[in-house]
């Protein structure tokens, strides 16, 4: 189920090895395993490296980083808090958005796709890549994290002058592979209804993170999505 081959090519110079380790294949049996007993996984095979395929090492500027897919129908497409356009959009995002609309003077928007931000150089990665459907956090431990432990590490060390966004306990564990004196950590409370009123909301980070690209001489991202726009 898991090939390398379904990852874009500037990913696979780093992250090829990954498939031969032990860890890669009892994760790959699992899968296999789950998908034989007719359990329903998400997001769709073809879709759960999207995040590698809509945005190439060489044009990482800003890490967001989840923790797994949602697991409800039609929702996750491999992209972190994103959605399928025309989906509700789940309470994390509905806040992510209320934060940008207070910083940048923008509408809320009204559709929950961000490959938008995934093609300006938004890696939209999750911690855990796959999940059974209904069954929040089920692949956890198997594999994924040591993954995508990788896969920050390889952007520490291949990309300078990185934002990474880190919005919670568990994110923010997986900061140890940065280098904070090459890059910008950017941390606070997770956006989930739960705890987005203990830091994420009033953060600043989108506008703190357009001010460090336009520093670093980047572009900056333009957190409008196409709906909202004329």
């Amino acid at each position: 189920m898991l090939k390398k081959y379904a990852l874009e090519d500037s990913w696979q110079k780093h992250l090829a090895g990954e498939f031969e380790l032990d860890y890669m294949r009892k994760l790959d049996d699992f899968l296999s395993a789950e998908t034989t007993a007719g359990k329903i996984i998400y997001p769709p095979e073809a879709e759960v490296f999207k995040a590698f395929t809509q945005t190439p090492l060489h044009r990482v500027k800003v890490v967001i980083l989840g923790q797994d897919p949602y697991h409800g129908e039609g929702q996750a497409h491999g992209l972190s808090f994103s959605v399928h356009r025309g989906v509700a959009i789940p309470p994390s995002l509905q806040n992510i958005f209320k934060e940008i609309a207070n910083e940048m003077s923008l509408p809320v928007a009204e559709d929950g796709d961000l490959t938008h931000w995934a093609d300006q150089g938004v890696l939209m990665l999750n911690a855990v890549l796959t999940v059974e459907r209904a069954q929040a956090g089920s692949h956890r431990d198997r594999g994924w994290e040591t993954f995508t432990d990788k896969v920050i590490e390889v952007v520490n060390e291949q990309c300078e002058g990185v934002v990474f966004m880190l919005w919670g306990s568990y994110a923010q564990k997986k900061g140890r592979y940065i280098d904070a004196e090459r890059h910008l950590i950017l941390q606070t409370s997770h956006p989930s209804p739960l705890s987005a009123y203990r830091g994420f909301l009033g953060c600043g980070h989108f506008a703190t993170t357009n001010a460090y690209l336009v520093k670093q001489g980047m572009n900056a991202i333009d957190w409008a999505l196409p709906q909202n726009q004329n």
